[in-house]
Formats: structure tokens, sequence, C-alpha cells
């Protein structure tokens, strides 16, 4: 992840600039809410992506991939439902994310699945 560091990390270039290290904040500094958010955060967007909301017709969007749509909600609602309790006044806005990108899943695919049977449903029951 670009401007995190790993503590110990034997693979880091030890030729790093003073300026570089100044941007870098060390793993174990972040609170895990904020960790659990950008990973959230970044799902969600990916996902997005696949499911070509970021075009004006998703449709046709050339980024479109809904197999790999399912793959990232599906693991936006495994580390939602996982971490919920920690999230605390993220967990609303995380959790009607997910639901956005259910429903617009279902509603992209040519075939819907059946309800409980969606990318992530398993994890967070049946979005309609």
């Amino acid at each position: 992840m670009e401007g995190y560091q790993i503590v110990n990390d034997p693979t880091a270039d030890p030729a790093t600039s003073a300026d570089d290290s100044a941007n870098v904040r060390d793993l174990a500094e972040i609170p895990s809410v904020e960790v659990i958010s950008r990973a959230a955060v970044m799902l969600m967007s990916a996902a997005a992506e696949r499911l070509g909301l970021a075009d004006p017709d998703p449709d046709t969007s050339p980024r479109r991939d809904l197999d790999e749509a399912r793959r990232l909600i599906t693991a936006l609602a495994g580390l939602v439902t996982a971490s919920v309790e920690y999230l605390g006044p993220h967990a609303g806005p995380v959790r009607e994310g997910l639901q956005s990108l259910q429903r617009a899943f279902r509603e992209g695919s040519a075939i819907p699945d059946e309800p409980g049977a969606g990318p992530g449903e398993k994890y967070t029951g049946p979005v309609y």
C-alpha cells in the first residue's frame, strides 16, 4: 500500500531518501479501524469500477467485469461482517455502500442470482 511501510521489512530499500521516509507512516502507528476502513473503501471503489459505475452507461463500460465485481463484493462483505463491531460510526456507511454495490450487481446481471446467492449474500443475507 502506498504511503505505508512494514516495520523491519528485509526487502525495504535502505537508500530511500529522508523525504520519502518522512511521508511514510509506520503500520504499527495506524489504528486498526483506519486500516479496515481503508481496505473497505478500496474494495468498494474497485467493485464500483468493475460494475462500470464510473461511466455514464455502465452497460457499455469497457471496465465492466461482473465476475471480478462478484469477487470484490464478496471480499468486502466478508470484511464488513467480520469487522462491523470495530467500525463504530463507520459501520453504517460501509454497510450501505456494500448493499448499494450488491443491488447494482443484481440490476446489472443479465440473469440475476436467486436471493441469498448474490455476491457476499452468504455473509450479509439476501439483498433485494
